[in-house]
């Protein structure tokens, strides 16, 4: 019963029914256009039941490209949207139109939520990248949440995964210092590149330094100088957009940065031993040929 209520028709009008044609919106016709709800719940990384791969439901994809938004704050909710590719940020704005960054989805992660308590956006989502989202309509999803009760609460798990993030970086600025919190933030990024099948020791920061430090509570200076420091004492590399973690460990229990002199001290005797170990390994090849 549930096919023949929920199944997709792929007419045109149907799509523009769901959203009004905009130049802002850029609904692309590009790429993957339906997943199977098995797809789906693969992308979100939670278990299909039996009786969920044999679904014929279809869930459309729309393309989005840099810069675009996908809704904005007080536009009617009807929609979750799932990441299927790309990076999006979610930010507030206040009435001097300042941003406050609030995540930074990416691959596999679930936003719109916040539209559900008032049935409109508190936030607005933009493309960070071109993006290929996956729509998820609330009507549709309530529907398959009385018929499949397992796939209920797995959606409620994701639900509060991001919701635990949210906690998280909450947490995390108001007990760490702002180089702990830069420091933080790359491991996170670096784990959630890892669940995403991607390197997690040498990856491209797809936001800018400005949205970092919007997003840590920190300033565009504060960010790009932690990230030289870090790249200084050899917990990082950094060539301009490009992130190569050398020692998560450090990362991960860093509390606050050395003194500048200390570091200096640091890079010296680091740069001395590395010297010492070139004339050893010179040496080492002279007395082998």
């Amino acid at each position: 019963m549930l096919s023949t209520q929920m199944s997709e028709v792929r007419p045109e009008s149907q799509t523009s029914a769901l959203h009004p044609p905009s130049a802002e919106a850029g609904w692309q016709r590009q790429g993957k256009l339906w997943s199977n709800l098995k797809e789906l719940c693969e992308v979100l990384r939670i278990p299909a039941t039996p009786s969920v791969a044999d679904e014929e439901l279809l869930f459309q994809h729309v393309q989005f490209k840099t810069g675009q938004r996908i809704h904005t704050i007080g536009q009617t909710f009807d929609t979750l949207y799932i990441v299927h590719s790309g990076f999006l940020k979610t930010v507030l704005i206040d009435e001097f139109g300042n941003e406050q960054v609030l995540s930074f989805p990416m691959k596999g992660d679930l936003f719109g939520v916040d539209g559900i308590h008032t049935k409109r956006y508190a936030s607005e989502a933009v493309a960070l990248s071109n993006c290929d989202l996956i729509l998820l309509p609330f009507k549709k999803f309530t529907a398959l949440g009385r018929t499949h009760v397992e796939l209920e609460h797995a959606m409620y798990s994701v639900m509060s995964r991001e919701l635990v993030r949210e906690q998280a970086m909450v947490s995390m600025l108001g007990a760490l210092s702002a180089e702990a919190r830069v420091a933080r933030f790359l491991v996170s990024l670096a784990e959630r590149f890892a669940e995403m099948g991607y390197s997690s020791k040498l990856f491209n920061l797809r936001m800018t330094r400005h949205e970092i430090g919007s997003y840590l509570g920190l300033t565009l200076e504060t960010v790009s100088r932690t990230l030289s420091a870090f790249n200084e004492i050899g917990l990082i590399t950094v060539d301009q957009r490009s992130i190569g973690i050398k020692d998560a460990d450090a990362l991960k229990t860093l509390r606050r940065l050395p003194p500048s002199s200390s570091r200096a001290k640091q890079v010296a005797a680091k740069k001395a031993r590395q010297h010492a170990q070139s004339i050893a390994s010179s040496w080492t090849q002279l007395e082998t040929a």
